[in-house]
């Protein structure tokens, strides 16, 4: 874990030289993603730089608490206990920190939701879901951007692919991958009776441009028209991008733009993104090898949340807690997500308590 930690810190130590390089200022795009960077690590990196600078501390009094000097040895075994208290608890958030999710403090991600089992019940669930994170994020102040669309004739969506970025937007929404079943009455059921419909949701981490290079041999890029609701055409020049990764397979479309050159900025940033969490998933095995995993299949049955319409109630699986429904649906999210993170975070300290040894034997 301290090799972990050190390279962490050079790293940081590295964005900050490139933010006063006249190569890097000069280039408003690479300067940006390094100032991107640098915020994601700064956390983590200014932890650990106390850290180390407390051990140094500590270092240079438990020799002067050895020297000749009477005075100086007293006045060193007065503040040793205090600094290596102090030590010790920077090392439990040290180590709470690097057990979460290393993407945790991303500042963009992105938000992909696909309508599961339900037809066009599960397509208006999936526009509620949408609702409810947007009405959430924007008492957050985060920005959401549309970077696909399949819309349905009755105002749903069988997909919905989203970029939101602001202040802990990844770390707020990571929990939220899996599948969300609804019941409740839909709107065209003329004898009242409660249906189950189900919608899965993948929350991604996006990367920088520096961390996934992608070279225009690297995928595929076909264009088409784009379509609405019925296969109406909305235009008939060919805007729409789809883009095949020929190494992995992944392929992703944006026709949310009349511009077929925004249109390829958005699909190139959604497989960035997917790659990205593709070599991320192989380094971590015991997470998942297949993005698959990550939301399950869509059916009813594999849910981490159940939204009761008549019952007015919410419950998250994994907690086995309820919340009320209409509040978190117009944008109290938050309550659920607080309680998630905070079971999260106990497990981690839990699984802590079980692998890692007292913090002050850690250090030494």
């Amino acid at each position: 874990m301290r090799d972990e930690l050190e390279a962490r810190l050079a790293r940081f130590e590295e964005l900050e030289r490139a933010m006063v390089d006249p190569a890097v200022l000069g280039d408003q795009q690479r300067l940006a993603a390094t100032a991107r960077e640098h915020g994601t690590l700064a956390r983590l990196a200014l932890k650990y730089r106390g850290f180390v600078s407390l051990e140094r501390q500590i270092g240079d009094l438990a020799e002067m608490s050895r020297g000749p000097d009477v005075e100086l040895r007293s006045l060193a075994a007065a503040e040793l206990p205090d600094l290596e208290r102090q030590r010790d608890a920077e090392w439990d958030e040290l180590l709470e920190l690097c057990s979460g999710d290393e993407d945790a403090d991303r500042t963009r991600c992105i938000v992909e939701l696909r309508a599961g089992t339900g037809g066009d019940e599960a397509a208006l669930f999936v526009r509620d879901l949408y609702e409810m994170y947007r009405r959430y994020g924007v008492e957050r102040g985060w920005d959401f951007e549309v970077m696909d669309a399949s819309p349905t004739e009755l105002g749903g969506f069988k997909e919905l692919v989203l970029g939101v970025s602001g202040e802990g937007v990844y770390r707020h929404l990571q929990h939220e991958s899996g599948g969300h079943r609804v019941q409740r009455v839909p709107d065209t059921e003329a004898k009242g009776r409660i249906h189950t419909s189900a919608a899965t949701v993948a929350v991604l981490p996006e990367p920088e441009d520096v961390e996934v290079s992608l070279a225009p041999d690297e995928y595929r890029k076909d264009l088409f028209c784009a379509s609405g609701p019925g296969g109406q055409h909305v235009n008939k020049t060919a805007s729409a991008v789809r883009l095949t990764h020929l190494e992995t397979g992944i392929v992703v479309q944006c026709q949310d733009e009349k511009s077929q050159h925004k249109n390829l900025a958005k699909a190139l940033r959604v497989l960035k993104t997917r790659i990205y969490e593709h070599r991320r998933r192989i380094e971590h095995e015991k997470r998942a090898s297949e993005r698959k995993s990550l939301v399950g299949s869509g059916d009813r049955s594999q849910r981490i949340r159940t939204y009761n319409f008549p019952q007015n109630r919410v419950t998250d699986h994994r907690i086995n807690e309820s919340f009320t429904l209409d509040q978190v649906m117009a944008g109290r999210l938050g309550l659920v997500l607080d309680a998630i993170e905070q079971h999260a975070r106990e497990q981690r300290r839990a699984d802590m308590a079980r692998s890692a040894r007292p913090a002050g034997e850690a250090v030494q």
